[in-house]
């Protein structure tokens, strides 16, 4: 890689693992005039931001020229290309990484395998994590915790990214209806309460709604009425507590049932097992 660059520097994660998010590895460098990457795909996110001269992104039948503030996002699966401009080739920073929670992130900030350049965000400060983020792996004696650090600035990475792409999260939050903000409000809720004694009364004075309200536009757009939801999140997360040394007894009352005996009728009518032949089974 070095061979093309007139400047390379890479950091390696060597405790990468399979969390919400987690880095793969980190570098900047000056690629050479026309020093071209695809068409390729990858199975990992990608990010380069822009510090200096110019360059193509191409995505999805999509071509974007880049430079200085601009940053563009490779995601897993995407058939890309990208080259440095003839005259002014690009000086960039990259992070590689993957988690549970990735995708969900970027379309936080507004990004998406549609909308892959972010432009507008300062040179200057955007490398000032992603340095943080190279020297978190200094192979010391604590790998895990450099993981740590890492994933932070990356966070970091895109609050600022976020930050200059605001006009883009505003224009989607506004294409949301009100009823589909209603509903997240009141999913927000239940996955938070789950374990509380929750009843539509209570959830429609919480969030301000009058009762036949909230039901209505909830089953308008779950399909399923709030306490069908409740009783579903319930449900699934017992089937996890169900894989650890808990007891029965203690699975009901953390998902919200303060009588086993009626926590295992239905459990056994949502599953069509008993609890406890559910755990023997696994």
């Amino acid at each position: 890689m070095t061979l093309y660059h007139s400047y390379f520097d890479l950091a390696l994660n060597t405790h990468h693992t399979d969390s919400e998010l987690s880095i793969l590895f980190s570098g900047e460098g000056k690629p050479d005039p026309e020093h071209k990457q695809g068409p390729v795909v990858h199975d990992y996110y990608l990010i380069h931001t822009v510090f200096a001269g110019e360059g193509v992104f191409e995505m999805r039948g999509r071509t974007y020229t880049c430079k200085a503030g601009d940053t563009f996002i490779i995601f897993p699966g995407e058939l890309f290309t990208y080259i440095a401009d003839r005259d002014k080739p690009w000086h960039y920073a990259w992070v590689g990484f993957t988690g549970r929670k990735a995708g969900t992130l970027l379309e936080s900030i507004g990004a998406s395998a549609q909308q892959a350049v972010i432009s507008g965000a300062p040179p200057r400060s955007i490398r000032h994590y992603y340095r943080h983020i190279r020297r978190s792996f200094q192979h010391s004696a604590f790998p895990q915790l450099e993981d740590l650090e890492a994933e932070g600035w990356l966070r970091l990475l895109l609050r600022e990214l976020g930050r200059a792409n605001a006009s883009r999260i505003t224009e989607r939050a506004e294409a949301a209806t009100d009823i589909e903000r209603q509903v997240a409000q009141a999913i927000r809720y239940l996955e938070l309460q789950y374990t509380q004694a929750v009843s539509i009364e209570q959830l429609a004075r919480n969030l301000g709604y009058h009762r036949t309200y909230l039901c209505k536009m909830f089953k308008q757009s779950t399909g399923l009425s709030p306490m069908q939801y409740l009783f579903n999140i319930r449900m699934e997360r017992a089937k996890q507590l169900l894989q650890t040394s808990m007891t029965i007894d203690q699975v009901a009352s953390s998902v919200g049932f303060n009588d086993a005996l009626f926590f295992s009728k239905q459990f056994r009518k949502w599953s069509g097992k008993a609890p406890s032949a559910y755990r023997k089974e696994l």
